[in-house]
């Protein structure tokens, strides 16, 4: 009984008293929650992102140097400076039936000599002549499969077309006739470019896993595994190779080097807290780039990295928001920032050599919608697409966009070029620009 009153005399005494900072019942733990708080918020903090111009006056002068390889087939990513200066004008459309999901995935353009390749809402492959007459058109997808709306990642090798998609297919057509040579399934779904040397070529799955197949067969020689994730990419993943050596990145932001012979890890380096949530489900990363020195890449947590193509080890890093491809011409990195700064750092340093705002000739309420998708270097332009459907003309020299073209109202793919002609992708339609 004694126990029973002394319990209610306690529960008495808590109650009517006012627990605030002056009943002398609080501790310094109250403190602590707070400085923890505090620390918090200060982990999480986003940095400053470039978005300022700098150096406005720096005129830059890029030499006659030209990339004379496929814009598709090059193993590095690296498009460097390619020989365009057209007038823009519209000579022609590939059509095809509407891609329902065109927002959602990376297309590219496969060219066979002058002839164009892609693929429409059903997964039928179409080859195009350089005047817009079809070629051939086939479909290997079942009546079940067709009604998923396949999306197909596609590369040439020889007289080879290599095809992997997102129901986890793979196959390869002789892109003369476009028949059927062989078709096999992985476990899990592709997410990735395509790369094909010597008879083999490599593709990275859902489940972050690189793998090597032969060309001739589809046999599966090596696979190498990288950290599995629930976390799907929010990206096309990236692959190249570079001297025998084949790199990657993964959902998770991982990149990784491996031997392209073996299928042994090599390096690989993590860019991002797997313990950061939020961050992880959001993580966009462009694809890599190399000079055969470095590897450069970005990614929208403000991140852009250059790293040792021998060790993995970060060499310099910068805060440069962006998750589109950036690229190289004279040992200067060109990227291009989410809110429409163009930036130009030296390469082997990362110094920040101008920083110019792209997008001020859009009106400023429009500004915070408008996202870059790709850009390409020409002779003395830079032209670059936006999800608004423009393509915007940059001139080198002063980093000023003295021109914007309407392609469309929606989303647009990046530039491609082939010879002296430019090429969009859209929603139900390849634009062929002179």
């Amino acid at each position: 009984m004694n126990k029973i009153l002394l319990l209610f005399l306690f529960y008495l005494f808590l109650t009517s008293c006012s627990l605030d900072k002056s009943s002398g019942l609080w501790t310094n733990n109250d403190k602590i929650e707070i400085e923890k708080d505090l620390i918090v918020e200060e982990l999480f903090k986003k940095d400053k992102e470039l978005n300022k111009e700098l150096n406005l006056n720096v005129r830059i002068r890029l030499d006659s140097k030209l990339s004379k390889k496929s814009f598709t087939n090059n193993l590095t990513n690296n498009n460097g400076r390619v020989n365009y200066d057209g007038s823009l004008k519209t000579t022609s459309r590939y059509k095809f039936s509407k891609i329902d999901n065109f927002k959602r995935f990376e297309p590219e353009i496969v060219f066979d000599k002058k002839n164009i390749i892609f693929f429409d809402n059903k997964g039928s492959i179409l080859k195009f002549d350089e005047f817009s007459k079809m070629v051939w058109k086939n479909n290997y997808y079942t009546k079940s499969e067709k009604k998923l709306k396949p999306i197909l990642n596609m590369t040439t090798y020889k007289n080879y077309l290599i095809v992997a998609d997102n129901l986890a297919k793979y196959y390869v057509i002789d892109i003369e006739n476009g028949n059927l040579l062989w078709m096999k399934s992985n476990i899990a779904p592709f997410n990735s470019q395509i790369k094909a040397y010597k008879n083999k070529f490599f593709v990275t799955d859902l489940e972050n896993v690189l793998r090597c197949y032969s060309i001739i067969d589809g046999k599966e020689l090596w696979s190498i595994k990288t950290d599995r994730s629930f976390i799907k990419s929010q990206k096309k993943l990236s692959v190249i190779i570079s001297e025998e050596t084949v790199y990657f990145n993964n959902s998770l932001g991982d990149i990784s080097a491996v031997d392209i012979n073996r299928g042994k890890l090599i390096w690989q380096t993590p860019t991002q807290s797997s313990s950061v949530y939020e961050s992880s489900f959001k993580l966009k990363t462009s694809d890599l780039i190399t000079n055969n020195r470095s590897i450069f890449f970005s990614n929208n947590n403000n991140e852009f990295y250059s790293l040792d193509i021998k060790t993995g080890s970060v060499i310099w890093k910068q805060k440069i928001n962006s998750s589109i491809r950036s690229s190289i011409a004279n040992n200067l990195i060109f990227a291009v920032t989410q809110e429409g700064f163009l930036v130009v750092m030296e390469s082997e340093s990362g110094n920040i050599i101008r920083i110019t705002n792209i997008f001020n000739r859009f009106k400023e309420k429009k500004r915070p919608n408008i996202r870059p998708v790709g850009f390409i270097i020409g002779i003395k332009n830079i032209y670059l697409t936006t999800n608004n459907g423009r393509l915007l003309i940059i001139d080198i020299l002063t980093g000023k966009s003295n021109l914007i073209l309407k392609i469309d109202n929606e989303m647009i793919s990046r530039p491609f070029i082939l010879e002296k002609n430019l090429f969009i992708i859209k929603d139900n339609a390849i634009i062929k620009l002179g």
